[in-house]
């Protein structure tokens, strides 16, 4: 996948808004911190649920996932955009977007709940 078509599956999810966090581009749902895309590795840093969930994606694929210190000791993976599937990235975008979005807005998108 490329930066513009994280951009797309990011920003057709709603309440998706483009934004910055500590100088860097990021996205947010409705204010809230949603992910953000590291252009030192064009890597996306995608919160996974748990460090255990995390530490599984990193061992069953390399080649797509991977660390680095500052990420260690939070659920976030960093998924090289390159190299993942846009189906598997679609699901979970959605998951976090349930966890992230405003509970008003999720009522208004019961097909994304």
């Amino acid at each position: 996948m490329t930066a513009e078509e994280i951009d797309a599956l990011i920003m057709a999810l709603p309440g998706a808004e483009q934004s910055t966090a500590y100088g860097q581009p990021c996205w947010r749902i409705a204010g809230k911190f949603f992910t953000r895309l590291r252009s030192e590795d064009d890597s996306l840093a995608v919160d996974v649920g748990s460090i255990e969930r995390r530490d599984m994606l990193v061992e069953m694929e390399p080649t797509t996932f991977h660390l680095t210190d500052h990420y260690r000791g939070y659920a976030y993976v960093l998924i090289r955009i390159a190299e993942v599937d846009r189906g598997w990235l679609e699901a979970e975008l959605k998951t976090r977007w349930r966890k992230v979005a405003p509970a008003a807005l999720r009522k208004a998108h019961p097909d994304l709940t």
